[in-house]
């Protein structure tokens, strides 16, 4: 096959890449925005409250960009597995490749890159990507893919999905996907909110709203790993099967939910036992500091104190005493 305008002939459409597509790069590129413009002023900051505000600011983007970027990933649970099978429907002719099942919260992404990539006179470099969102129809997409004539092994791992196929995995990875999304957006709105109350500031309210994202996070991961509770169908290429296991985007969600927890108790434990440690974090102490010594700095007139003073001593006077 040859290229047109960087698109294979037979795709209408650009493929969805396996872990990190459009949609993942636009978020973390709006979080580096962020960044930099952080960067940018925080050397007008002085003192150690330039690195205070250093580790909070950078570790509350750290979480945001987390929360929304997995979102959009195709790495939740992942597998690969190298094995000789046949290339096309109705023919004999055999490969050796590398198959690769990518799942998502919205979709599945599979992948198959021939060993070596050209093979039998063609180019096996495929990536094909099936949606089930609520706006999307799995089956269409499955049944699109019949009639453009994908390779078998793409079919055979994407007819497990199928909502007719007897593994009834598709309804699982459906429901487990959108119950990890909506918590997790539920996730990232407690996140601006603890932002919220540590400006105000309110510490040990934000404090708290760190742990319930914490805790959502982790809600998210326990709605995701449902999917193990059903029976999951064996993926095999002859004796070669394909395992999946948890991947990048389940255990930095996992990383950054404990991160939460951790700060979150953090804040909480010294707002109870050395609140002074944690207003100088968060460049309360010295703030106060300096409005008292702005107060105490005051000019004074002595020569209008000792007119006052003259005034006010005839009113001391008994007039029974003259």
């Amino acid at each position: 096959m040859t290229l047109f305008d960087g698109i294979y002939p037979f795709y209408l459409q650009q493929r969805k890449v396996a872990v990190l597509d459009v949609s993942t790069i636009i978020v973390i590129v709006v979080f580096l925005t962020f960044t930099c413009s952080f960067l940018l002023i925080i050397p007008g900051i002085r003192g150690r409250a330039r690195v205070y505000w250093t580790l909070r600011v950078l570790l509350s983007l750290l979480v945001g960009v987390v929360i929304v970027a997995v979102q959009f990933t195709g790495d939740w649970e992942t597998g690969w597995v190298t094995a000789n099978t046949s290339y096309k429907s109705f023919s004999h002719a055999m490969i050796n490749a590398d198959i690769g099942l990518h799942v998502g919260l919205a979709g599945v992404n599979i992948t198959l890159m021939g060993n070596p990539v050209n093979q039998i006179n063609e180019t096996i470099d495929y990536n094909e990507y099936f949606s089930w969102s609520f706006d999307a129809d799995y089956d269409h997409s499955y049944n699109d893919g019949l009639e453009r004539g994908l390779p078998s092994p793409i079919l055979y791992v994407a007819e497990k999905f199928t909502t007719h196929s007897p593994c009834s995995m598709h309804r699982q990875y459906r429901i487990s996907g959108h119950y990890s999304s909506a918590t997790l957006w539920v996730a990232f709105c407690t996140w601006l909110i603890s932002n919220m109350l540590f400006s105000m500031p309110v510490l040990v309210y934000g404090g708290y709203m760190l742990l319930v994202t914490g805790a959502f996070m982790i809600f998210s991961l326990l709605a995701f790993s449902t999917v193990r509770n059903s029976s999951m169908c064996l993926i095999q290429f002859g004796t070669a099967t394909l395992h999946v296991s948890y991947g990048g985007s389940f255990w930095l969600t996992l990383v950054i939910g404990l991160l939460c927890f951790v700060a979150g108790i953090t804040v909480v434990v010294l707002h109870y036992f050395n609140l002074d440690l944690l207003k100088t974090f968060f460049d309360l102490r010295e703030d106060n500091a300096e409005e008292c010594q702005e107060m105490t700095e005051v000019y004074v007139n002595t020569h209008f104190v000792n007119k006052r003073l003259c005034l006010s001593e005839p009113s001391k006077l008994n007039p029974n005493n003259i």
